[in-house]
């Protein structure tokens, strides 16, 4: 007999009050039977945690939640892998492509026995397509890296690299993924499809000044990842923003 794999998905959120209901809504109607969610607040004043309260009465261990100030993102991400109980885990702070989209990832994750996987998303300004990123797999080194909302691994892999640097302000996310796939370590599988909506404007692309910060920030992480050349990977990714607009 086939055991499903049990998936965690973790949103972040502060005073955020109808994005996060969205959110709450959407992870439910995920086709997959087998998740949790876990929603780490940041201390929220805009009635989080009434909502939270009310949803979790309904859901049960479906939904686990936590309230309290945190130093950043990356932390809070951090709280919520800690909180996870499944097997593998996920992030969630935007908007499915449809309600299919984790069930497809388990298959894709267990079929191929891979410790995890990501697929393409669309950069979205309400309803209208920014960006798209269909990344395909590739190497660090090349300025690739998964987009990663998209991206769902399995909890061995937290707890063999560990988690999110909190000295990131906005590029811990991609230090991460440097750590973890430079050398090949971990491998992902890839599915061709767009999974992820992502707003807009995010922390690091919503000002010159955001985004340059990211690409200091990318830069150390190259450096104290051992990934040489970091210059040539700098511009490379950069190159790979810029082709992204170019394909909507």
């Amino acid at each position: 007999m086939n055991i499903k794999p049990k998936v965690s998905v973790v949103t972040t959120t502060y005073n955020d009050i109808e994005n996060l209901r969205r959110i709450l809504t959407q992870v439910s109607a995920q086709s997959y039977p087998d998740m949790e969610h876990i929603v780490v607040d940041g201390g929220s004043t805009d009635g989080t945690v009434e909502l939270l309260r009310e949803v979790s009465s309904e859901k049960g261990e479906k939904l686990r939640w936590i309230s309290e100030p945190d130093h950043g993102i990356y932390d809070a991400i951090n709280k919520g892998i800690r909180m996870a109980t499944g097997d593998i885990i996920g992030y969630c702070c935007d908007r499915y492509a449809h309600e299919q989209v984790v069930e497809h990832m388990v298959r894709a994750i267990t079929e191929e026995g891979t410790d995890g996987v990501h697929g393409d998303l669309c950069y979205v300004d309400g309803e209208r397509i920014v960006r798209t990123w269909k990344q395909g797999q590739g190497h660090i080194r090349s300025g690739w890296m998964p987009g990663h909302p998209t991206l769902y691994l399995r909890r061995e892999v937290y707890e063999r690299y560990g988690l999110y640097k909190t000295d990131y302000r906005i590029s811990g996310d991609y230090e991460f993924m440097v750590r973890i796939l430079y050398k090949n370590q971990v491998r992902l599988s890839y599915l061709p499809e767009t999974l992820i909506y992502m707003s807009y404007g995010g922390t690091s692309n919503k000002s010159l000044a955001a985004y340059l910060e990211s690409l200091k920030e990318g830069h150390r992480a190259l450096k104290e990842n051992g990934v040489p050349f970091a210059c040539v990977t700098d511009a490379l990714r950069t190159l790979r923003v810029l082709a992204q607009f170019v394909k909507v």
